[in-house]
This record gives structure tokens, C-alpha cells and sequence, in this order.
């Protein structure tokens, strides 16, 4: 029984965690050209790499950082749309 209690907590921690996590994800967004290197959140745009913190240049504009909604303009952030557009070029 006793196992039963630890088990059932366990994975309610478990559970909440996972909510946590998605609540904080929706007040961030992705901020492009703005990462230092080494620093970036997950893979970048131009496909030369696909984990965090394996970005090469400061503040590649195919890179990027997760910051608060709002917050990425005046950092002189660009959106995914924008570093696209600025890649092509």
C-alpha cells in the first residue's frame, strides 16, 4: 500500500512538472539574432546544427534564444520570419 502512495505522488509530480513547463513556454517566444555564441536555445535555421548551445557566432541571425513575450524587439531581435527574409538576402 505504502508503495502504492509513492508511486501515485511520484507521477503527480511528474504530471504537474509537465504543466509548469507549458505555461512558462507560452510567455516566452523565439528571438533571432540574438544569441551568443554557445548560448542558443535549440537548432538554428540554416540547419548547421540541431541542439542547444552549438552555435559558432555571436549572434547569428539563424540563431536563437527563447525571452519574454514582448521582449525581442528591444533586444534588436528579429522574428522567424524576419531572419528568414534577412538570410535570403
Amino acid at each position: 500500500m505504502n508503495q502504492r502512495l509513492i508511486l501515485s505522488s511520484a507521477l503527480a509530480s511528474a504530471m504537474a512538472l509537465g504543466l509548469v513547463g507549458q505555461a512558462a513556454a507560452q510567455d516566452k517566444e523565439k528571438c533571432f539574432g540574438i544569441a551568443k555564441a554557445g548560448q542558443n536555445d535549440c537548432a538554428n535555421l540554416s540547419g548547421s546544427h540541431s541542439c542547444a548551445g552549438q552555435s559558432k557566432a555571436e549572434a547569428g541571425v539563424d540563431e536563437w534564444k527563447y525571452v519574454a513575450k514582448g521582449t525581442c524587439k528591444d533586444m534588436k531581435g528579429m522574428t522567424e520570419a524576419e531572419a528568414k527574409a534577412k538570410m535570403k538576402k
